[in-house]
């Protein structure tokens, strides 16, 4: 499995059994469907406004700066979803409700990283401290807090893999292209360096997690849906970067 790229799915690359071997064949069928959501994904994100510019090599100083400011509202809470989900399992879950209270201490601090990247660009600390969470990010919010309250919410497995994709397969393209379009130092583009470099542990941790969970088509559908939602809630949070 540690074979195992997020990378490889832009271009078509299939055999997923073969990094798989280790999952159940319910879990096996769910990562199918979920690489399928990811496409879905990742084809809305070529979309939005702000990327289209970081993809066509347009992107300025001031993109990066109110990236930053957005994504600080929603990086912030994080741990706090991911805690209440883990709060929210049941004894029949502890092994499951552990893995996911060890995530939530990995990612509890990681806004204060984002908050020196915006400082580095010249932003004031306060600004960004006291930055409103957007409508997309509103949205993104309500809904993880909502099915993280609910009874074992297995289905946040999906929630943590459309995020932490995101660290694994974007992260570090995005800082190389930041850091030659908004002419920044690496000294600012820290947050998304570092979720580049870890995130890929996380996504073997959400394997074991989803080994665990998806073991009925109820909880493959539930699971499925919820990175759905996540995947067209996260990409309105960056359209709303145009918006503002």
């Amino acid at each position: 499995m540690e074979d195992f790229a997020l990378e490889g799915l832009s271009e078509g690359v299939g055999p997923v059994d073969q990094v798989t071997e280790n999952l159940n064949p319910i879990a096996q069928e769910t990562l199918r469907h979920l690489l399928r959501v990811w496409l879905d994904f990742e084809r809305r994100l070529g979309k939005v406004p702000v990327l289209r510019r970081l993809d066509l090599g347009t992107f300025t100083r001031d993109d990066y700066m109110r990236l930053l400011l957005n994504l600080r509202q929603q990086v912030i809470e994080g741990s706090r979803w991911i805690t209440r989900a883990a709060s929210s399992f049941d004894r029949s879950h502890t092994d499951l409700r552990s893995i996911v209270i060890g995530h939530a201490k990995d990612e509890h601090r990681d806004y204060e990283i984002l908050e020196k990247d915006y400082v580095a660009l010249g932003g004031e600390k306060a600004e960004i401290l006291n930055g409103e969470r957007n409508l997309g990010s509103e949205a993104l919010h309500a809904f993880l807090y909502h099915r993280a309250s609910l009874p074992n919410p297995i289905d946040m497995i999906g929630a943590m893999f459309m995020i932490e994709g995101l660290g694994e397969k974007m992260a570090n393209s995005w800082a190389t292209k930041i850091e030659e379009q908004a002419q920044c130092d690496k000294d600012a583009t820290r947050f998304l360096r570092y979720h580049g470099e870890n995130d890929e542990d996380h996504m073997q941790r959400f394997y074991q997690m989803l080994n665990m969970v998806a073991t009925s088509e109820k909880h493959s559908k539930r699971i499925i849906k919820t990175a759905r939602v996540v995947g067209r809630l996260y990409a309105m949070q960056l359209e709303e970067l145009d918006v503002l």
